[in-house]
């Protein structure tokens, strides 16, 4: 049994590297977090790899690591687990795509997320023409706007009854890395189709539907109304739809309850991490997908509540990822600290140290300066009474290789997690 009850923060893309032009800090160095520095003087730091070296993750792959699963041994496709997030049926055999709205000059990508202008309004505009009007060859689809310039799409194979997710990606930033994606060490923006990575028939039909899908897209949303009424406006038009991670079969992994007899609950916002708590058997605690004072305040609220109901609690906080995308030094330093401020210190208000354990991480660094995901390890701090406090001065990058914890894997974290709630050192 534990003792301790385990509140998991993941503060997505806050990881980074110094830079001269700020002084050689960082954005978590550079952040005023008098609650994360309270925090990491009672507790002990170290760095985490979120899954293992020379690996740059997604998100998805990232946090099945931190809760445990480790992404490189198991089948868990963005795509389906982006589908099954979103609310869309999915089958064995079928394939599910995680996708983007995107602006396309003839094959040349000029921005990937519509320069992050799309609103989720009308996407689904969007999407409702592109169900109706685009048509494929022997086969039917499901093409669902989530979130902003997100998007999900499920394809039936009438013609060989079954798909292969064995192609590559039709989105220049990830490649197939085995089971998973990762960011591209360098993006081409020229569009290449989606190629078959094995010499299955599957393989080769999910290449074809998937570039006749994209293509039959292109011509329903370059005149759409929609569109037209962007570039009146100064806006890019959402004319492509970028394809990444496709899965063709449902993640079969032990439930996490199961595996470490923890009843938990996830709170988020994304369909990825509302589908890894589907497919994980967690519970869930939706929010708005909102960076603001309210929402930090509001995942406070909900985390101190659910500690008093599960002995698990995983809270996604979303802020420093998108300025680390867009390159905004101080957008990502100013997410870091109201997180600090209308979470950390509102929770910090709403629980007892003394029987819980915390942990503090990220999925991954997005470091502002190359605007992608990169295989950098990310700060871990662990707040917990069987932690000896190291009094280190606050969670960073720097603070984080003088901490006690050691350099470690993400899919280790649970276990280590879980002797510290025992009652183990």
């Amino acid at each position: 049994m534990v003792r301790y009850k385990i509140l998991m923060a993941v503060i997505d893309g806050a990881g980074d590297r110094p830079d001269p032009r700020v002084n050689n800090l960082t954005p978590l160095e550079a952040a005023d977090t008098p609650n994360l520095d309270e925090l990491a003087k009672r507790g002990d730091l170290g760095l985490l790899l979120p899954i293992d070296e020379n690996i740059a993750p997604e998100s998805d792959a990232a946090v099945f690591s931190l809760l445990g699963y480790n992404p490189l041994k198991h089948d868990l496709s963005r795509g389906v687990v982006e589908a099954l997030g979103a609310g869309l049926e999915f089958r064995d055999g079928w394939l599910a795509l995680r996708c983007n709205f995107a602006t396309i000059e003839d094959r040349r990508v000029v921005d990937r997320r519509v320069g992050r202008s799309l609103a989720s309004e009308e996407a689904k505009i969007l999407a409702k023409t592109i169900n109706r009007e685009v048509k494929l060859e022997g086969a039917d689809f499901v093409f669902r706007a989530t979130v902003g310039h997100r998007a999900v799409l499920v394809i039936r194979d009438h013609a060989i009854g079954r798909l292969s997710a064995d192609i590559s990606n039709l989105d220049p930033a990830y490649r197939r890395l085995g089971k998973i994606a990762v960011a591209a060490a360098k993006e081409s923006m020229v569009l290449e189709d989606v190629k078959p990575l094995s010499e299955a028939p599957e393989a080769a039909r999910a290449a074809q539907l998937v570039n006749e899908f994209a293509w039959r897209t292109h011509e329903v949303l370059r005149e759409h109304p929609v569109n037209r009424e962007r570039e009146l406006k100064g806006l890019l038009p959402a004319n492509f739809i970028l394809m990444r991670d496709a899965g063709d079969s449902l993640p079969k992994l032990v439930p996490f309850q199961e595996k470490y007899g923890l009843k938990g609950i996830m709170l988020a916002d994304m369909p990825v991490e509302l589908g890894i708590a589907k497919v994980l058997g967690l519970d869930v605690e939706r929010y708005r997908p909102e960076r603001t004072i309210s929402s930090y305040m509001s995942r406070a609220l909900g985390a101190a509540k659910n500690l008093e109901l599960y002995d698990f609690v995983y809270v996604h906080l979303k802020g420093p990822d998108e300025p680390g995308h867009d390159g905004d030094f101080e957008g990502k330093v100013k997410e870091i600290e109201n997180i600090d401020r209308w979470f950390f210190g509102r929770l910090l208000e709403l629980i007892d140290l003394d029987r819980t354990a915390i942990v503090v991480t990220s999925d991954h660094a997005t470091p502002w300066s190359v605007r992608r995901h990169t295989d950098d390890p990310v700060p871990l701090m662990i707040v917990a009474p069987p932690i000896k406090p190291r009094f280190l001065k606050g969670l960073s990058e720097r603070h984080a290789k003088e901490g006690g914890l050691g350099l470690i894997r993400g899919y280790e974290l649970m276990g280590m997690i879980i002797k510290l709630v025992e009652g183990g050192e």
